[in-house]
Formats: C-alpha cells, structure tokens, sequence
C-alpha cells in the first residue's frame, strides 16, 4: 500500500470541537445546574470569538465549577465517545505518513491524555492545562502555577517554543476552531479553520482555508 504524500511535517491540534465535538469546561458545568451551565457556556462563547480574552474568563470559570477528580475522569471517557466522525483515521494516516502530530488546547490535560491514547498521541505532545487543589482534596479550583494555555496568547507561546526546541518540524499546520487557534496563524505555515463542530466568522477571517470535516481536512493536509 503506497503511503499518502503529506503537505505538512507537523500538525497541530485543538481538542475541543475539533477533535472531539465537546466542550469540556462546558461540559463539567453541567453539572452544576442550568444556570451555571449558561455562563459558562456564554463566557466560553465570547472567549473563542475573541470578544474577551481568555485571560479573562478561565480562571473565573474553573472557580465557579470547581471540578472533582471523579468529575475529570468522567470528562475524558466523554471526550473520546464525542470523538469527531474520523478523527482515529486521519491522526493514523498522519502518523502512517511520518507527520508528527501534537494536541496544543486551552482543556485540561488530566481529561484529555485518555483521548490523546486513544488516538496514539505520546503524552509528551498533549500541551493543554493543569489544576490544583487549593485544599489539596479531590476538587480543583485553581490553576496550577502559570498555565500559558489558559491565556489568549498562549497557544502562540507554546508552538513557538515547539518551533525552538525542534520537536514541530516545519511546515507547521494548526488546526482549531477558536480564537486561541486563530491567534496561532501568523507563526504557522497554516491555519485550517475546523468547522464540522462550530463555525466562527472571525476564526474564518484568520485561515488560510476551511475543513467542515475531517475528510475535508485530509484532502488539504495531504497531496492528491
């Protein structure tokens, strides 16, 4: 079987409503009710819009959730059954093609290095947020130190230091569907807006091109 030519020799991704069609911080706040889980979930929408920055809203949101180690485990077993129509498929034709994939996402890396595994993703290329318990319990409410991720300039920070420590080979796709995704474009060789969960005009105004599903996505990470 003769390997697919890949346009790319990395390829970034963003987890939530790209890799899977959840949004965790969303998710875990329904948990606690309607009336939190329309917050959220606004406070969210303004942030991937770009209409706040994400400096603004994450350290608020994990405090009003205040997420438990049961509630965590339970996100990243959801996360890989919302798994996006696909996704198994392309991540192993990228890594059967010799494309080093990594996850770079503003969720939490304690639920997402399950779906990472499930995808053959090594732990070491899941950069993503960590919390602590100020009560050193089983509930998290706060950030662990400095989270570059859970700031609106932080997915740049992080890929340019992949780029430095040579462990993204250009040329550098970044996939995603926010604002926090669409910030990465300029340091990039590429940006592809992932529409097949939410479509953001202003993320659009960013890419380079648009994919609305992951056989969409192939057909530009790979040559005809």
């Amino acid at each position: 079987m003769t390997t697919a030519t890949p346009r790319f020799r990395t390829v970034l991704f963003d987890a939530d409503s790209t890799l899977s069609a959840i949004e965790g911080i969303d998710w875990l706040a329904e948990r606690r009710g309607v009336h939190v889980a329309r917050e959220i979930a606004a406070l969210t929408d303004r942030a991937m819009n770009g209409l706040v920055a994400l400096d603004d809203v994450y350290a608020e949101r994990v405090a009003r959730i205040r997420p438990t180690r049961a509630e965590i485990e339970a996100l990243s077993r959801a996360y890989i059954t919302q798994i996006v129509s696909g996704t198994a498929e392309l991540v192993s034709k990228l890594h059967d093609a010799g494309v080093t994939v990594h996850v770079i996402s503003g969720g939490l890396r304690d639920a997402l290095l399950p779906l990472a595994a499930h995808l053959g993703i090594s732990s070491d290329r899941v950069h993503a947020v960590t919390l602590r318990s100020a009560a050193h319990d089983d509930v998290f409410d706060q950030l662990d130190g400095s989270q570059p991720l859970a700031t609106q300039g932080g997915k740049p920070e992080v890929v340019q230091r992949l780029l430095a420590a040579g462990v993204a080979p250009m040329p550098v796709a970044m996939i995603g569907d926010g604002s926090t995704d669409a910030a990465v474009a300029p340091h990039v060789d590429a940006f592809i807006a992932f529409t097949a969960v939410t479509r953001r005009a202003s993320v659009l105004a960013a890419a380079n091109a648009e994919a609305a599903s992951m056989a969409a996505l192939s057909t530009l990470l790979f040559e005809p």
